[in-house]
């Protein structure tokens, strides 16, 4: 798959920073508490990015020499949606640069007989469809999670468009099915990996988020 053609996808820049921090939370071998620390960064610098999509319009303010500047200002409310359980691990990275920030949850799970991703709980902001959302889950595979998340964000009122989906990870499989049903969201992610395997994991991926940064087995 090709971003080119799909600009509502923002990738980060491949600095040697970001490449140094997802070779380590990718190692195998990397230890619980470097996996959370370098995890924690790079969520730091996608949080940051996402911000950076929200509208804002032009204001004049005077530095305290006494000088007009010209800047911004921030226009809309955000809050933040984690995807549980892994989601819940990005939540912390929003409130670092967003003061006082509102955060729901959603569970989905598959759903044993259907195979297909299942709504078990949801609790949001009430007036969630007043704001712009960043929905916060790590990794972006089949997409059917994200996309059952969107459908239930859309159904509390959130306009698609207001809708940016902050992921560390995803895969064309994925970037394509979630456009393709939701064409207007953003998506926010810092490496496009290669493909899915048999076994739906991501290739070369980095193995399961929730297990290796909570420190439990699946």
């Amino acid at each position: 798959m090709s971003t080119e053609t799909h600009p509502q996808v923002t990738i980060l820049a491949p600095t040697p920073q970001l490449k140094g921090m997802m070779s380590i939370i990718r190692n195998r071998d990397t230890s619980r508490a470097d996996f959370i620390f370098y995890a924690d960064r790079i969520i730091r610098i996608l949080i940051e990015e996402a911000l950076n999509h929200l509208p804002v319009v032009e204001k004049f303010i005077l530095t305290p020499t006494g000088q007009e500047y010209q800047g911004v200002e921030f226009q809309g409310r955000i809050c933040g949606v984690s995807i549980m359980r892994a989601g819940e691990s990005m939540e912390q990275g929003l409130r670092d640069v967003c003061r006082s920030v509102r955060i729901g949850k959603i569970l989905i799970q598959r759903d044993e007989e259907t195979a297909l991703p299942k709504l078990y709980y949801a609790k949001f902001p009430p007036d969630i469809a007043s704001r712009y959302c960043l929905l916060l889950d790590p990794m972006l595979a089949t997409g059917g999670s994200a996309m059952k998340a969107i459908e239930v964000l859309i159904s509390y009122g959130v306009p698609e468009e207001k809708i940016i989906f902050v992921n560390l990870l995803c895969c064309p499989e994925g970037l394509s099915a979630v456009l393709k049903s939701y064409p207007r969201i953003k998506i926010i992610t810092a490496e496009l990996d290669e493909h899915l395997d048999e076994k739906k994991y991501v290739i070369p991926g980095l193995g399961d988020f929730g297990c290796r940064y909570y420190g439990t087995d699946k």
